[in-house]
């Protein structure tokens, strides 16, 4: 939905927490899922829509027929489609999820090429004149990237693909802007990472690369590179690192890198203690990777999943922080809170004077929480994640 004020800008919701593995699946989530929440959120205006088109719903839609059916289902329900999760590639429920989530990764060009095939897909969805976002994985898993060749690799990908978004635009009118999204354990996991990425990796070796192969200057290039490939700013995973979320985009936008989508999300947190302990292994599950961060005397600690960090010794009083998305709205349950209580008046504030233009609530582990954080209904409880996040924009 279009928000008002002096600064456009588009909130919706993330269909990753439907099925979307195909074509059929989306439709569904769109037709069971979005039209309800709709009318519970804005009946009476237009409605946009955030939507995850794995590998193979897209390759469904180089059909031209399916591509209709799609663009169909948009106008009869009053959706428009504005951004895309382009970061599962393969199956993202129902199965083991895991580290498989960041496969493959941005050194494989079976990524690019798929991000490629959703950004032309997307400028077909677009309405005119309205920018597009896609979120995509941050590079690659960290454990993963050993060598220089794996970063030069990514950065090849991820300059070719800032090319085709540039072609995209001049044939389609549609600028498409590509978001890495930082999170917990990744190749790109902090603030300082991203930026070191952008400025010692992407920027130099990528408009090198784009001056060769298009014959354009390097100024040109690089303006090219800032203008498609930016960062999906998560709340929960940059709140796991511990970070001030104000002082983070800040950080990014003075380093002068898209903010291309924010992702409006919380994770658990809690103080270790044994009923800390016990509340938590109700969160374990064998789909998703939640990854812990546990700071103390202003040391953090990395434990790759839940299941693990609950089988290490912890110290009293820990501060942990869980990478499991729950609702914007729970903010306690025993000794677990939320960190919704880092998206502070000075945060939304800056999302403003930054004009960041795409937001997207994305709480995709609903299905996989606790009995009682799902008390509402999927539909309702993601109406009650709009209405938290309006009553602070």
């Amino acid at each position: 939905m279009q928000l008002q004020g002096t600064v456009p800008a588009h909130l919706t919701y993330c269909l990753n927490v439907h099925p979307g593995e195909t074509l059929a699946n989306t439709l569904a989530a769109i037709r069971e899922h979005a039209a309800p929440i709709r009318d519970l959120v804005a009946p009476d205006r237009p409605f946009g829509l955030g939507l995850r088109l794995a590998h193979a719903a897209s390759l469904e839609l180089e059909s031209p027929a399916r591509l209709q059916q799609l663009q169909a289902c948009l106008a009869d329900g009053r959706f428009y489609a504005f951004t895309l999760n382009g970061f599962p590639y393969g199956a993202f429920h129902d199965a083991v999820v895991k580290e498989n989530v960041y496969r493959p990764d941005w050194r494989d060009p079976a990524r690019r090429a798929y991000t490629c095939r959703l950004a032309r897909q997307l400028a077909a969805l677009l309405p005119a004149g309205l920018a597009g976002s896609i979120s995509t994985v941050p590079c690659s898993y960290k454990a993963w990237i050993q060598t220089p060749t794996d970063v030069a690799a990514m950065v090849i990908n991820l300059a070719d693909t800032a090319a085709f978004l540039a072609n995209l635009e001049r044939d389609t009118g549609h600028e498409i802007h590509l978001g890495l999204e930082p999170e917990p354990d990744c190749y790109l996991e902090t603030t300082a990472e991203v930026i070191a990425f952008f400025e010692t990796h992407l920027r130099p070796q990528g408009a090198s690369r784009l001056a060769t192969r298009t014959g354009c200057t390097p100024a040109a290039a690089e303006a090219l590179l800032r203008r498609h490939i930016g960062v999906c700013f998560d709340t929960c995973h940059l709140a796991l690192q511990f970070e001030d979320l104000s002082d983070s985009l800040k950080q990014l936008a003075q380093a002068g890198i898209r903010i291309s989508k924010i992702q409006l999300s919380a994770a658990i947190q809690t103080r270790w203690s044994p009923e800390a302990a016990a509340s938590l292994r109700r969160f374990c599950d064998p789909v998703y990777l939640h990854q812990v961060k546990a700071r103390k005397n202003g040391r953090t600690v990395s434990r790759g999943d839940l299941t693990e960090a609950l089988a290490t010794s912890a110290r009293a009083d820990e501060a942990w922080r869980v990478h499991c998305h729950v609702p914007l709205y729970f903010t306690q349950d025993g000794p677990l809170a939320s960190t919704s209580d880092q998206l502070t008046p000075a945060f939304f504030q800056t999302l403003r004077e930054l004009q960041v233009a795409h937001l997207e609530i994305e709480t995709y582990t609903f299905n996989v929480l606790p009995e009682p954080l799902r008390q509402l209904g999927i539909d309702r409880s993601i109406a009650e994640e709009y209405r938290w996040v309006l009553g602070r924009l």
